[in-house]
């Protein structure tokens, strides 16, 4: 039947509850936003800092998969892992250590989180099939005078540390004293950077390039499922049979040392040595520093603009309610769809779920906002709804009883272009784009006396990028005469004077500009600007006809792609592109904007990488106090004494215009200081 054949709006709920179950991260937070999560989390995720997996997993195809019948366990495979006690033991250890070149070592602890758990014992490899666990004491002053016998292998340079989420045993460590000298070999970075889409858990990788299963970490403590009180940690596991825990965490770094001698070799064929040597290792210890750091929010201010939010949702909803002739429950799609349809009747033929419930999505609602006054209350009261619970409320349990500050994680390679995430809490979601959404960022403020903060952050990167990139002359040009880029683009594209430019125009350019990034279809611009399809079309076209240097660069992309299969950013970063042959044509578009859109933002995100690496470099060489906090996409926050702030920002400007120089496009870094990150911003 014909009609079968149409596409039905999905039924939100049931999608959400089936993308829980299943843990389809990434396809709930492309549907839903940025706050969906689904299924483990972090917890499970990273149970032992050596099965930790950064990538949410996706389906495995023929050629990826393993085979179980030809998976083997440490049950059936030659092994001799060593249990580490006493102090004559740990010398000899320590003396082959020094010894090395090369080590692979992993943390066994009692928690999660770096700043508030104990170490078991290190698990060290140096060799397929043996292992070494040192068993710390769980007497903490003992852990710690056995943790300072490793000091100085720890911080020997030239001494390479391999590990599996390597990141999270350098925090373990920095958090007790121990600042872990490189080179470093990070198994689950290099994976990523190999096979950017697919999975890099340990578990998996043993699996994929072992053919060997390790034994869960269920085995040892159980499982979240469990009852609250019988789910054991590590340290309660080890003291009564610490063969079993030397055992498990001799195999994880066995296994880890295994993957290390497979993936090193193929980073080269895959062009990625530059990217693993220059960017993400060295990127490691600066990000362990900054997790380290934290940043310091203000409770009691956050409790008053709770206050204060609380207050403006109850005045909305009661203006609601009287718009709507009797009191609902706002946070109800349904009841929301019938006063909106039903009652109030702004639609004669409004869009229904699978469900025959009426869509009340955000994006239904912007529609609507010319029909009726009700339709834009509701949006606020959402807005002020979701800033009130999802931040205001939820930021002052992120803080650390340790420390006092907010720890988030960083995840470099989240994203297959390289973007980096943060998570736990999450703070590159901090709104700015709402004046009710930036007051949040007042929270964040110095954590000393006589301390302030700095924001630096890159102007219109990407759009450099392409500019750059693509060899465009007229945006080249602009760009060098540090002339407004969307003001330029609106007068090109309109054919007027610069000072003919109506702030119409520049809002159209800007939507333009950030679009052809993206890949924009006619269709798609239309939508965001609200205007006919063939208008959006001529607009399109327009802008090629004035930019043609982008236009060959983005057709030449697509091109390239489909013969080598790749795209790759300014230093070498590769992502797949597996679909633009597809013979569907939604499937193959999708393709094409992702390899138009990948050497941009990843040659961007490689941008700020590098920019922090060397701004730690340059502020550790300097003596500075000066603190880097967050990276927030195209921004780096800074702590500082008042006292740097000059040398501070000179330092800070200079690595970030000169991280990766742009051919003919000059880089502009914008920076200011404040007692808030708004203030600073």
């Amino acid at each position: 039947q014909v009609a079968d054949l149409v596409i039905r709006p999905h039924n939100d709920d049931a999608l959400k509850a089936f993308f829980t179950e299943f843990e389809f991260n990434a396809l709930g937070r492309r549907l839903f936003g940025d706050d969906f999560k689904a299924g483990r989390g972090r917890k499970a995720e990273q149970q032992t800092a050596s099965q930790a997996s950064e990538a949410p997993p996706v389906a495995e195809d023929l050629f990826t998969a393993p085979v179980a019948a030809k998976l083997t366990t440490i049950a059936d495979t030659p092994h001799v892992y060593h249990l580490v006690q006493s102090a004559e033991e740990r010398r000899n250890l320590i003396g082959e250590l020094g010894k090395l070149k090369s080590f692979c070592f992993d943390l066994e602890t009692t928690g999660l989180d770096p700043r508030d758990t104990q170490i078991v014992g290190i698990a060290l490899s140096w060799q397929a099939h043996e292992g070494w666990f040192v068993h710390f004491p769980r007497e903490k002053a003992a852990a710690k005078s056995v943790l300072e016998e490793f000091r100085d292998v720890f911080t020997r340079d030239g001494i390479e540390k391999i590990g599996h989420n390597l990141k999270f045993d350098l925090s373990v460590l920095l958090a007790h004293g121990v600042e872990v000298a490189g080179p470093y070999f990070d198994t689950m970075i290099a994976h990523a950077l190999i096979e950017p889409e697919q999975r890099h858990g340990m578990d998996f990788l043993s699996e994929t390039y072992l053919h060997y299963t390790p034994v869960p970490i269920t085995s040892l403590i159980g499982t979240e499922k469990d009852d609250l009180f019988s789910q054991a940690t590590m340290a309660d596991v080890a003291a009564e049979d610490a063969r079993k825990v030397a055992d498990y965490a001799a195999e994880d770094a066995d296994v880890t040392w295994q993957l290390a001698t497979k993936l090193r070799p193929e980073l080269a064929p895959h062009g990625q040595t530059r990217v693993f040597n220059t960017v993400e290792s060295p990127l490691l210890p600066v990000l362990t520093k900054m997790e380290n750091f934290g940043v310091k929010i203000d409770v009691q201010a956050l409790r008053e603009y709770g206050i204060e939010l609380e207050k403006k949702a109850q005045e909305l909803q009661k203006r609601i309610h009287e718009v709507a002739g009797g009191p609902f429950n706002l946070n109800s799609p349904k009841q929301m769809g019938e006063v909106l349809f039903d009652r109030l009747k702004l639609l004669d033929k409004p869009k229904k779920t699978a469900t025959g419930q009426y869509q009340t999505n955000e994006q239904v609602l912007q529609s609507l906002t010319g029909l009726h006054p009700i339709v834009q209350d509701i949006l606020d009261y959402r807005e002020v709804t979701k800033l009130n619970n999802t931040y205001v409320e939820a930021l002052p349990h992120a803080v650390s009883k340790v420390t006092g500050r907010v720890h988030t994680t960083f995840h470099q390679l989240m994203a297959a272009t390289g973007r980096m995430a943060s998570s736990d809490p999450n703070l590159q979601n901090i709104p700015i784009r709402s004046d009710l959404g930036r007051e949040i960022r007042k929270a964040f403020v110095p954590g000393f006396d006589d301390w302030v903060l700095m924001s630096a952050d890159y102007s219109q990167i990407e759009l450099r990028v392409m500019a750059a990139l693509s060899g465009d002359k007229a945006m080249i040009e602009a760009f060098a005469q540090g002339i407004d880029i969307h003001q330029a683009t609106a007068a090109r594209v309109y054919g007027v004077e610069l000072d003919g430019v109506l702030p119409e125009m520049r809002r159209t350019a800007k939507m333009v500009n950030f679009g052809i990034i993206y890949g924009i279809s006619a269709f798609g611009l239309s939508q965001r600007l609200g205007i006919p399809r063939g208008e959006a079309a001529t607009i399109i076209e327009n802008y090629f006809k004035q930019f043609p240097g982008i236009k060959r660069f983005m057709e030449k992309i697509v091109e390239d792609a489909k013969q080598c299969g790749y795209v790759e950013t300014l230093t070498g970063r590769r992502r797949n592109i597996r679909d633009l042959t597809s013979a569907n044509a939604t499937v193959r578009g999708q393709a094409e904007r992702v390899a138009m859109n990948t050497p941009i933002q990843g040659t961007a995100a490689d941008m700020i990488k590098l920019a922090m690496i060397h701004v730690d470099a340059a502020l550790t060489k300097a003596g500075l106090k000066t603190r880097m906090l967050l990276q927030v996409h195209d921004e780096l926050l800074f702590e500082m004494p008042e006292s740097e702030v000059e040398q501070a920002r000179a330092i800070i400007l200079d690595a970030m215009k000169n991280a990766l120089p742009l051919e003919g496009v000059p880089v502009e870094v914008e920076a200011g200081t404040g007692t808030n990150w708004l203030q600073a911003h």
